[in-house]
């Protein structure tokens, strides 16, 4: 199904769209992710500071199963990222450094309940305004800096205040590596790896686009495929019939 045009609909629809997303996700993850690991829906506050289920790094050593273990011998559906790096148009690599306010995440936890990974579907009130912008931009880069893993997907092209979209605004505090959106693609969905260094996966995308498959690691060099283009449509399909006609009805 091909990306729509969200800026045609007011952002309570996308806001219950974005709901119904991130509960798909949700789903789609608990499919996918091998033991021990489990997704959960975690409402997003307006505070400065992360604040998922339980804000703690994940432990040092790599999670076993009930056998003992490691999950790089019994991985389940985890990817590895040196026998499979995701397939993403741009990748980045850094050493590691010692309705926005109603908007659902998906969280990653581990069998010791520790946030590992977080998911994000921006809305537009991320980006309305600046403090909006450094809120977002301050709590990605607390998850990375603290060795949690993120993923983001933005829909909606950028602003005055994101001239080059998210990815560029958080990447360019942990580096002087300049990030340019190439032309035509203003929409982005960027995974970011935090181990011992830093890795960006990001897919410049447009409206009649396709969502790509995006990875979302577990541990520094391992993760899942995030089915963004199946639970994308789902939630589409239950929009009501007045919205989803607005969305695709061809351009003027």
């Amino acid at each position: 199904m091909p990306i729509h045009d969200w800026k045609r609909v007011p952002a309570g629809i996308f806001h219950d769209f974005h709901q119904e997303w991130s509960v798909a996700l949700k789903h789609a993850l608990n499919g996918v992710l091998p033991p021990p690991y489990y997704a959960l829906i975690e409402q997003a506050s307006s505070g400065r500071f992360p604040d998922v289920i339980t804000f703690q790094a994940p432990r040092p050593a790599g999670p076993t199963n009930a056998n003992g273990s490691s999950l790089s011998e019994s991985n389940g559906g985890l990817l590895t990222l040196a026998e499979a790096p995701p397939r993403v148009a741009i990748t980045a690599v850094i050493e590691a450094d010692a309705y926005a306010q109603k908007a659902n995440r998906v969280v990653v936890l581990n069998d010791a309940d520790e946030v590992v990974a977080v998911l994000e579907i921006v809305s537009s009130g991320n980006k309305s305004n600046l403090d909006r912008l450094r809120q977002f931009v301050e709590k990605a880069l607390q998850f990375i800096r603290a060795g949690i893993h993120f993923c983001f997907v933005d829909l909606f092209p950028p602003t005055s205040r994101d001239p080059q979209g998210l990815h560029a605004a958080i990447w360019s505090e942990m580096t002087e590596y300049d990030f340019c959106l190439p032309d035509g693609k203003p929409l982005t969905a960027a995974s970011y790896s935090c181990g011992v260094t830093r890795q960006a996966f990001v897919e410049a995308v447009a409206v009649g686009d396709e969502l790509p498959v995006m990875p979302l690691f577990l541990q520094a060099d391992r993760y899942v495929q995030v089915p963004l283009e199946t639970t994308y449509q789902s939630a589409f399909d239950a929009l009501p019939n007045r919205w989803r006609e607005v969305l695709t009805r061809p351009a003027a």
